[in-house]
């Protein structure tokens, strides 16, 4: 089975692909400086959990982006039950694809997905298709003690060498031309409610199954929430309210 098969299996059907809940995006949300945007694009939507929290309060059209088909069709079925399938335009595509798509938009929506191509890399590659004065809200897993323990160390060390501490991401933001707003971190519940509650049983089941992909990826998922459970709060994801303050070549420049 290939990796794509693997992610179905584990995740099909899930509402949440990841932490976070509506409470919090709304939370993020109605702290804007400003609530009206015409042109938005959600990065990385999975099954759109977000997507449609984001349609239903701001009542305008939202461009889902993902670049796995079963998730945006998942999306489009619970748009539909939702009935804001109209307000939501799905496009399969590379989240890193999105300035050769999308130029001025007024608020880009990304959780949990920038890590896929690097925080300040999205960051860097979305600021020249964001207008001058446009918000971007962007979730990244990040540090948030200075010693964490050791099992999430080596975890990480592993699966995601590039995690850094909140505050070297808020630095990361600025050079690259940002005004950093606001960070809000994800309470441990956002992490569990109707995610690791739901996908540790499916975990657990397919740990012994038959094709690689799928008990490589069931034994990793098992063993994120293991160390999650012992971190002690040591990591977690932080949301980080950006403003493009600069043009782009000028944010370039500013960072050698």
């Amino acid at each position: 089975m290939t990796s794509s098969g693997a992610i179905d299996l584990l995740f099909g059907g899930m509402e949440k692909l990841g932490p976070g809940s509506d409470a919090e995006t709304l939370r993020v949300l109605q702290h804007l400086p400003d609530n009206r945007f015409d042109l938005v694009v959600d990065a990385g939507c999975g099954a759109g959990r977000q997507t449609i929290v984001l349609a239903r309060e701001l009542r305008t059209p939202i461009h889902a982006i993902d670049s796995h088909q079963p998730f945006l069709d998942e999306l489009d079925r619970l748009a539909q039950q939702a009935g804001v399938r109209s307000l939501i335009h799905a496009h399969r595509m590379d989240i890193g694809a999105i300035p050769e798509r999308f130029s001025e938009i007024d608020l880009l929506w990304s959780e949990g997905a920038a890590y896929n191509i690097g925080f300040a890399n999205a960051l860097k590659n979305w600021a020249s298709a964001l207008r001058i004065g446009g918000i971007a809200v962007v979730s990244e897993l990040a540090w948030l003690q200075d010693n964490p323990s050791r099992a999430a160390s080596e975890f990480f060390r592993s699966c995601y060498p590039d995690m850094r501490a909140a505050p070297e991401n808020v630095t990361t933001a600025r050079e690259l031309g940002y005004t950093v707003l606001d960070t809000h971190t994800l309470p441990q519940e956002a992490w569990i409610d109707r995610y690791y509650d739901v996908l540790e049983p499916r975990a657990r089941a397919l740990q012994d199954h038959e094709d690689d992909a799928v008990r490589h990826l069931a034994q990793q998922v098992s063993r994120e929430i293991e160390v999650f459970r012992t971190s002690q709060g040591s990591y977690g994801y932080v949301f980080y309210v950006l403003q493009r303050n600069l043009s782009f070549e000028s944010s370039v420049s500013s960072c050698g």
